[in-house]
């Protein structure tokens, strides 16, 4: 790949025409759109709220890293069993009180890492870990995407999977034939393409666009009841260890955002204040209603295959999800954008991150015929994209990829740098 071909349409700091930049903003929004607001109708809590609080929480996350890192934070998936739980048992004020704990858990690691430095990264972070690592992120979430792109409630549709692969096909002829303008836009254009065919087919229920009201303000939540506040230890105890699995997703998707861009941002604006921005994003969310948030492999998809990189197209579409949250009728027709959409788009987007971490071990060649990398990689991929996760209890699940980041760690630690047959 030329340096040309590899240079960004827009870089970190550079801010688009306004006509642009709104439509690159949109194509963010409607990407992360889908799972941001599934986290809180599996959980049981208020979709508004939600996208309120992920808009919210990226303007405080690019707001805390000084507008240096394009991360864009939407609902995590990683909470989803212990809220679930604490919800019907106890109430939100004990969903907050844990979503607040996780972000309380990032401060912590964040005050460590500024004592004792990054230095210490690149050593359990070599490229034969971090390649493996960045593909099992994008390609752990194949089958979530295979599913929306193939079933309707629950069995096999076709429909469905004609929908997702149009879909697809349509996201990528955008990417390949457009210039100018509307080439900045594939993944948003196969999403409309997509939406347009679906509503062809009979897969999208408009009805819930008709009952919404123009005006609506989304339901906040409290971390006080009507006695006050009350401490739920319960609710930390099944949510802060948790942290440990989004804390190796941010690690991972900083080591994606740093390739993909050319920035590192270890460096700059510097770990800890990344982890902090996370930390202080849930801790917001937790206060207004929302879910524990996280950074998103969407939204680093769209920028791997845009080559837009600007932190202001991410503030831009932060904005949009702040508005709307308050508009009922585009918040309702957004989510009426049906699995067969978001599944076809998510094959191109999950597939462009884990064409990254293909990247990182082809830059950096990475030998395989050298034992101590294959013995690395092997696991590292078959763990994660097939989420051998260990569950310590019902509300306590260490995912595939977590595993798979740990695992990959301790075998670069405590593997010799040559095999015993290999020595002559």
């Amino acid at each position: 790949m030329s340096e040309e071909s590899n240079k960004p349409v827009y870089d970190l700091y550079e801010r688009p025409p306004f006509l642009t930049w709104f439509g690159l903003s949109l194509q963010h929004l409607f990407s992360m759109f889908g799972a941001t607001v599934l986290v809180p109708l599996l959980v049981g809590l208020n979709p508004g709220v939600a996208l309120f609080s992920s808009g919210i929480g990226t303007l405080i996350h690019i707001l805390i890293t000084r507008g240096r890192i394009p991360a864009y934070m939407g609902s995590s998936f990683a909470f989803i069993i212990p809220m679930t739980s604490l919800l019907k048992t106890v109430g939100y004020p004990a969903v907050a009180q844990g979503v607040i704990s996780v972000g309380i858990v990032y401060l912590v690691v964040a005050l460590v890492v500024t004592f004792t430095g990054t230095a210490w990264i690149n050593a359990i972070f070599p490229p034969a870990v971090v390649g493996p690592v960045i593909m099992v992120i994008g390609l752990s979430l194949a089958g979530a995407a295979a599913t929306s792109a193939t079933q309707l409630n629950g069995h096999y549709d076709l429909k469905v999977f004609a929908v997702a692969l149009v879909t697809l096909l349509a996201t990528i002829a955008f990417n390949m034939f457009l210039r100018g303008f509307l080439g900045l836009l594939p993944v948003l254009l196969g999403i409309i393409f997509g939406y347009l065919m679906a509503l062809a087919v009979g897969l999208v229920d408009l009805s819930v666009v008709n009952q919404a009201q123009w005006f609506q303000m989304p339901k906040f939540e409290s971390f006080l009841d009507e006695r006050g506040f009350v401490f739920y230890p319960a609710a930390v105890l099944s949510m802060a260890p948790l942290a440990l699995v989004t804390l190796s997703e941010h690690l991972g998707h900083l080591m994606v955002l740093s390739k993909i861009t050319g920035h590192d941002f270890f460096e700059n604006p510097g770990l800890k204040r990344t982890l902090t921005g996370d930390g202080a994003a849930s801790i917001a969310a937790g206060l207004v209603g929302g879910p524990a948030v996280t950074s998103y492999g969407e939204n680093i998809g769209v920028m791997q295959l845009s080559r837009v990189y600007s932190v202001w197209v991410i503030g831009g579409a932060a904005f949009l999800a702040v508005i709307f949250s308050f508009v009922g009728k585009l918040s309702a027709l957004i989510s009426t954008i049906p699995g067969a959409v978001t599944g076809g788009v998510g094959f191109m987007l999950y597939g462009v991150i884990a064409a990254a971490g293909l990247q990182v071990i082809v830059d950096n060649k990475i030998d395989y015929s050298k034992k101590r990398n294959l013995m690395i990689a092997a696991p590292i991929l078959v763990i994660g994209i097939g989420n051998f996760h260990l569950q310590l209890s019902n509300q306590v699940d260490f995912s595939g990829v977590a595993l798979a980041t740990v695992l990959g760690i301790i075998l670069n630690l405590v593997l010799p740098k040559v095999a015993a047959s290999e020595i002559e």
